[in-house]
């Protein structure tokens, strides 16, 4: 626990969520979207098309599906772009995030769980989005779009990742198109947008927060955490508590819903008499910054 502490600053429940969002995100791919023979688009779709243009040219015969190794591969410039623009800690978990999948991607086995392709690619799509989004709020990614994504969010604060991995997507789907054919350009289109809704749904760091903590103890604890810990400014004044007129003391601060998750559990943790009334979804403009 130590080790993951120092080495990805994770607590026990974001680890277990890295490997959760992980798993459901190759679940999707190996039961949902291989094995209709369609494609997920970004630096894994890009992987899938290499992997069967090779089959198709080299004659080959495996017993496994090798785009998982292509798609680590491909990601290893992208680790420098993590490590570069978006943080240390950050390249750290995604090293770890890319690592399991292309395992999981390799292991698993590729087999059709419906008949129906689009009942396949809608529930792909729901299962594979959450798997990303889960993953996204663990401070991690799926390498590849992700990590170009986040680096333009983290500069944009109207920018989604979702958006781009479906911007990227469509090029490749018209490849796969021309290629393979129009029902599997639709198919995989169809399943790239609902997995790109369902990952803006559940990505916590694309939903901006508000909250005004109400505490009758000094909030120095509070604020230093707000400061130190999660990097964000806020405001605070004296108050006079209505029903007693007792000295009340008020913070407000602006952050993402991720980060209001993380203040929230230091409160409890921390056993400080106060409560909270939080704001979620809400419009932010100016200086606010996207911090993954």
């Amino acid at each position: 626990m130590k080790l993951i502490k120092r080495l990805f600053n994770w607590d026990l429940m974001d680890f277990g969520k890295a490997i959760f969002g992980s798993f459901l995100f190759c679940f999707a791919i190996n039961f949902f979207v291989v094995p209709n023979n369609l494609y997920t688009g970004g630096i894994l779709g890009l992987s899938q098309l290499i992997r069967s243009i090779s089959i198709e040219i080299f004659n080959l015969n495996t017993t496994f599906d090798f785009s998982g190794i292509i798609y680590y591969v491909i990601n290893i410039p992208l680790f420098i772009i993590a490590y570069r623009k978006i943080g240390k800690t950050f390249f750290f978990r995604t090293l770890f995030a890319v690592s399991i999948q292309a395992a999981l991607l390799s292991i698993l086995p590729s087999k059709l769980l419906l008949n129906d392709t689009i009942t396949n690619v809608v529930i792909g799509g729901l299962i594979g989005g959450a798997g990303v989004g889960i993953l996204l709020s663990s401070g991690a990614s799926t390498g590849g779009t992700d990590i170009i994504g986040l680096a333009v969010a983290k500069k944009d604060n109207h920018f989604s990742v979702g958006k781009l991995g479906l911007l990227i997507n469509s090029i490749i789907y018209i490849i796969a198109g021309l290629r393979y054919g129009l029902e599997v350009m639709i198919y995989s289109i169809i399943y790239s947008a609902v997995d790109s809704l369902m990952v803006d749904k559940m990505h916590e760091q694309n939903i901006c927060s508000t909250a005004f903590i109400f505490c009758k103890e000094n909030p120095r604890i509070i604020n230093d955490y707000i400061k130190n810990e999660l990097n964000r400014d806020f405001t605070y004044w004296d108050a006079k508590g209505g029903y007693d007129d007792s000295r009340t003391y008020i913070i407000y601060t602006a952050l993402t819903k991720y980060e209001l998750i993380k203040l929230e559990r230091y409160i409890k943790k921390s056993n400080i008499r106060s409560f909270m009334i939080k704001s979620e979804g809400i419009g932010i403009k100016g200086e606010f910054e996207k911090q993954f």
